[in-house]
């Protein structure tokens, strides 16, 4: 880092200026110009996508990375889209977001307590990033994790998102990943394992609203502010 006082700002514009991998560069603009045809209308994004939330979060939920149609196209994470849907809808329902639904940037959703990041800040193709872009990537993450100074507990939507954070982190005997599972990280925070709320896993019943509902109810129970 150079020397001067980092902000979740500072982060914010760096990773929407970032040119750092070209098969996702191409990528994103690709799909930002040919559109799906539901939303031929609108502009997209067509940018990495930053973190989103309160800066005095106790709560960090990480995910893959945007998607092509999701948050490429609203410029928010995990906006516009299915998964999106289920995850700003159980943040609603344990307390955390004022509103089920976001839709685009400019919709009023606000989070109390809780900060939504990625992996990968950019749509890859097939929803795979390489090693090599999610290395790039992860120093953004790094930062974010480090302004997070409240951050008691952090949500890991799927193998990948827990991939990275064990890693980032030093977590040195992981349990196996599986829906529900808890580790404590080696700086104390607490690591809880959920299924990604992909349509893939929505739509088959692997994940369903109150098994959902529960790792953020477990969330809530870990992250609250001790009586003194």
């Amino acid at each position: 880092m150079p020397p001067y006082a980092d902000s979740l700002d500072r982060v914010t514009a760096e990773i929407v200026d970032c040119v750092a991998c070209p098969r996702l560069v191409a990528w994103r603009q690709q799909v930002a110009v040919e559109k799906r045809a539901s939303y031929a209308d609108e502009e997209y994004w067509g940018r990495p996508v930053p973190g989103f939330g309160d800066p005095a979060a106790r709560l960090l939920v990480v995910g893959l990375a945007p998607a092509a149609h999701g948050g490429n196209r609203t410029g928010r994470v995990f906006t516009g889209d299915r998964s999106g849907d289920w995850l700003y809808a159980a943040l609603h329902r344990a307390g955390y977001a004022n509103q089920p639904t976001s839709v685009h940037r400019d919709d009023g959703l606000r989070l109390t307590g809780a900060f939504v990041s990625a992996a990968v800040r950019c749509a890859p193709p097939a929803n795979k990033p390489t090693p090599e872009e999610r290395d790039r990537c992860l120093p953004y993450l790094m930062r974010e994790w480090k302004l997070l100074t409240d951050v008691q507990v952090v949500v890991v939507l799927g193998q990948f998102a827990y991939q990275v954070v064990a890693g980032m982190t030093g977590l040195r005997r992981r349990p196996k990943f599986g829906h529900g599972v808890e580790a404590t990280l080696p700086d104390g925070k607490t690591l809880i394992c959920s299924y990604h709320p992909s349509q893939q896993n929505t739509f088959t019943g692997v994940l369903t609203e109150p098994m959902f509902d529960a790792v953020f109810t477990r969330a809530r129970e870990l992250s609250a502010p001790r009586p003194r």
